[in-house]
């Protein structure tokens, strides 16, 4: 209960900060740049010697592709028969195919799971949703912003992005049997420190649109990302064998809120950009109380 007060508190100060303190301009961009070059690499680099690879992992990575490609079968088809315009579909497919598994995934993870969990989350987003997002997110934005995807864009987003530089050094180090306890107590702290930064920078860039004309697109949209497709998640994990915290993490890490990332990613490309930040915003506040629920679901 401690863990899930201090979320609720750090982004609280977020948003309270954002409407009452008048922070300097570039607050965010500031943190985000530390928390996404220095501090998750740093967990990363913590936590990745610690997992135990065995032949359930591959169900966390999975579920992240099961949620994106769900999202683009179901608005592909669906959309067209409501009368949506591309840029609706593409928008609704990027913010309810790819989750918050990092800024929202890692705090949570980590309040309901301990350090275990938090180290299978690590794997679900560095290995499944975040190579989701710079490939199949770009394309998913490219094609329905009437754009031509780059592959060599692609690769090199991919390739040179830091927290995926240290999973493949975290995964070398792990080979030859982990850090030495100097270099953990050096990881561990900086790494501690993406939990508080992140939720409070979602708090700073927390904006809720209250639009009648929205509704039913962004209701669809965060029905599926927060309930059908951790289910259909769970569904395809008890039948192929998965069970105990891998299942758990995978189900919950798909159930996670819109990710950041992709609405900006809908911004960039004119992906009805309004629609794409309320879903966001409608996402977050409902994932802190629907995770939490599932969670408990899942134990009993």
């Amino acid at each position: 209960m401690s863990a899930l007060l201090m979320l609720f508190v750090c982004l609280s100060l977020g948003a309270l900060v954002r409407r009452f303190a008048n922070p300097p301009a570039g607050i965010v961009a500031g943190i985000n740049w530390w928390v996404i070059y220095i501090a998750l690499p740093a967990l990363v680099l913590e936590l990745i010697p610690r997992v135990k690879f065995d032949g359930q992992l591959w169900f966390p990575v999975a579920a992240m592709g099961v949620v994106f490609a769900g999202a683009w079968l179901l608005f592909g088809l669906l959309g067209p028969w409501l009368g949506w315009s591309r840029e609706r579909i593409g928008g609704l497919i990027l913010v309810c195919g790819l989750g918050n598994t990092s800024f929202m995934g890692y705090p949570l993870m980590e309040a309901m799971h301990g350090k275990e969990g938090l180290g299978l989350a690590v794997v679900a987003d560095q290995l499944g949703c975040f190579p989701l997002l710079a490939s199949a997110g770009i394309v998913v934005a490219s094609l329905y912003a009437g754009r031509q995807a780059q592959p060599a864009q692609i690769v090199r987003r991919s390739l040179s992005f830091p927290a995926f530089i240290a999973l493949l050094i975290g995964m070398a180090a792990a080979a030859l049997g982990g850090w030495s306890p100097l270099l953990d107590s050096v990881f561990a702290p900086i790494g501690a420190s993406l939990t508080p930064l992140a939720l409070f920078s979602v708090g700073l860039q927390f904006k809720l649109h209250a639009d009648q004309r929205m509704a039913a697109a962004a209701s669809l949209g965060l029905g599926w990302k927060l309930l059908l497709a951790p289910l259909l998640c769970w569904l395809i994990g008890r039948a192929a064998g998965v069970g105990g915290l891998t299942l758990t993490v995978g189900v919950l890490q798909a159930a996670m809120a819109p990710m950041i990332s992709a609405a900006i990613l809908a911004d960039e490309y004119g992906l009805e950009p309004e629609l794409a930040n309320t879903v966001l915003g409608v996402g977050i506040v409902l994932s802190l109380l629907t995770v939490p629920l599932g969670n408990l679901w899942l134990r009993a």
